[in-house]
């Protein structure tokens, strides 16, 4: 491993988890969305990983209306940001109880891979994430679901519409899923994985942790990590340290410091401090896009 020193960062600016009511100011319309995302770009991001919320609401969406909205504001802007959009919605699977589990209660949101890319047939944004995996997800019952077969359809759908996948992988046996994905040639050369820790019940965000996922990537990989919470700044020094690059965002954590409440530009700015008081640089979009082999399609 090496220290990567022409870093790229990335901004999470919103995420789908139940965090309006812990921060008094999370993106939740289409303009709030792109307005973070614009402003994480200027703090220094060079991409932007998009989640919509209901507006009236706050709660995760995947409505494609809400998507065009984001990316067209976002297109529109003076701001050059890579585009990510996030593939994840649509797993979530709740349970019943004990004596009746099929009886998945209110909560559930499952569909297919073809209908989890549908805002990406139609935008065609330069990366889109996939997530590598099932996986026990909070307490309860929750289980977010994404079946290899679910996934070998998607690889093939985005390679064929030229729209990059981030690999977000949540442990070691989605890492080798991911190896596989690329064996059977359903992802173009240099893959792109996400390395994502402390997240309820995957890996947890430390040290071993993180070394021991990124031993596991394959040669040539492109790679960034995070860490959620009060881990997001120490894993952003780990990643620059392995040879990677970083994400921050209030999708993994919404305070600054103890007590206090983030931003996202206030996030990517103090990331990118550390990674220059770490010796190294910042990529522009325009680099990231010649670093990660992106086809801009817009």
């Amino acid at each position: 491993m090496f220290m990567n020193r022409n870093v790229i960062v990335s901004c999470a600016v919103t995420g789908s988890g139940n965090s309006v009511d812990k921060h008094p100011a999370i993106p939740v319309t289409p303009e709030e969305i792109a307005n973070a995302a614009i402003e994480a770009a200027r703090a220094g991001a060079a991409i932007a990983h998009i989640h919509v919320r209901e507006p009236d609401t706050g709660k995760a969406s995947r409505r494609v209306e809400l998507y065009r909205e984001v990316v067209e504001r976002i297109r529109e802007s003076s701001t050059d940001v890579v585009i990510n959009l996030t593939t994840g919605m649509g797993g979530d699977l709740f349970l019943g109880p004990d004596d009746d589990p099929l009886a998945f209660t209110q909560d559930t949101d499952c569909v297919g891979q073809v209908e989890r890319l549908l805002h990406v047939e139609e935008l065609l944004p330069e990366i889109c994430s996939l997530d590598c995996g099932s996986f026990n997800y909070a307490e309860g019952n929750y289980v977010y679901v994404s079946t290899p077969g679910m996934l070998n359809l998607g690889a093939a759908r985005l390679q064929a519409i030229g729209v990059k996948p981030e690999l977000e992988v949540f442990d070691l046996g989605q890492v080798a899923f991911a190896k596989h994905l690329l064996a059977e040639g359903l992802l173009d050369a240099p893959p792109l994985f996400q390395v994502c820790l402390g997240i309820r019940w995957a890996a947890e965000a430390n040290t071993r942790n993180f070394l021991a996922m990124v031993d596991q990537l394959p040669p040539g990989a492109n790679w960034a990590g995070f860490g959620v919470g009060a881990m997001e700044m120490p894993m952003v020094a780990q990643a620059v340290l392995l040879g990677g690059n970083v994400r921050v965002g209030l999708e993994d954590n919404l305070y600054l410091d103890r007590g206090v409440f983030a931003s996202n530009a206030q996030l990517v700015d103090r990331a990118c401090q550390i990674v220059r008081m770490m010796g190294a640089e910042i990529q522009t979009p325009e680099q990231a896009r010649t670093s990660l082999g992106l086809r801009k399609q817009c």
